[in-house]
């Protein structure tokens, strides 16, 4: 149940691309963090090149594309492993999307404590506990 944020800029102009990269992101969590599509949530907010500064020098001026990523997953569901894929994939992915990017472009992985963390009224860890008794035989559920 990721909760994915992704603001970016470019100077390509292209018709569907917050669909495409919501699509993008969604598929690499699903790929490669093993997060479920139908829970999976993403934010795509476009902005003007001319207000995304690195180093005091704007992309326009830099001629070059860029974003932040922000995917909330909860803590200890994935390895350093699979969090490091998903960031060169999501790099390289965006990369595709918005044409070159400048090297800082970011993807942050929050891994988010699942006591604190939930949907649907319910935190992940209390969707863990009733998973768990549901798979106990019912003469010791009960």
């Amino acid at each position: 149940m990721p909760m994915i944020t992704v603001r970016y800029t470019t100077l390509r102009r292209t018709l569907g691309l917050k669909p495409q990269i919501a699509a993008a992101v969604s598929e690499l969590a699903a790929t490669l963090l093993h997060k479920d599509p139908q829970v999976t949530a993403a934010i795509v907010e476009s902005a003007d090149p001319a207000d995304w500064f690195v180093a005091g020098r704007s992309l326009a001026d830099h001629k070059l594309a860029g974003f932040w990523l922000d995917i909330r997953i909860t803590d200890g569901t994935n390895s350093k492993d699979e969090k490091a894929a998903f960031v060169a994939a999501t790099f390289a992915r965006m990369g595709e999307l918005l044409g070159p990017l400048h090297n800082e472009s970011y993807v942050h992985v929050n891994d988010v404590r699942a006591d604190g963390y939930g949907f649907g009224g319910l935190t992940q860890e209390r969707r863990y506990i009733a998973g768990k008794l549901a798979a106990l035989p019912r003469s010791v559920a009960a």
